[in-house]
């Protein structure tokens, strides 16, 4: 069984927390935002790393009531390997090896151009039963040449 996939986002809008850190005023109330927001099938939400913060997006959709602290922002979207862990507590190293493993046999390789990225899969319920929660892990792939 293969323990990466590939998963291809189509450009799109996303709702934009600005830069920040946990426990910041913004950023709790970004949190607070798109928590209150109707739960699809997948989750919607997007965090990364920028080198400053973390910044988080949220899937924008049509008519969606944004607070005008939030930007909306262009997402270029691409195609992402994606490998599931629990959150916290990946040692990444290996996850970024055996991604980079995948990569390799499958004529892809890392796309620098963009970020990282990753979301909590698991909903409330599901925490709560399992003990922890699970993060899906996005690295920006492209193909090879």
């Amino acid at each position: 069984m293969q323990g990466v996939r590939i998963y291809e986002m189509p450009s799109c809008k996303m709702v934009s927390s600005g830069v920040g850190m946990f426990g910041e005023e913004r950023f709790e109330r970004f949190s607070e935002w798109f928590s209150a927001q109707k739960a699809g099938m997948f989750p919607k939400d997007f965090l990364f790393w920028d080198g400053n913060g973390f910044h988080w997006l949220y899937q924008y959709e049509e008519g969606m009531a944004v607070p005008e602290e939030f930007d909306i922002i262009d997402f270029q979207g691409g195609m992402y390997a994606v490998a599931t862990d629990v959150d916290q507590k990946t040692d990444m190293e290996l996850m970024k090896r055996e991604v980079d493993a995948f990569l390799g046999a499958n004529g892809l390789e890392r796309d620098s151009s963009r970020a990282e990225l990753g979301n909590i899969i698991t909903s409330s319920r599901i925490q709560r039963i399992l003990g922890y929660e699970q993060m899906d892990y996005y690295f920006p792939v492209k193909g090879k040449g």
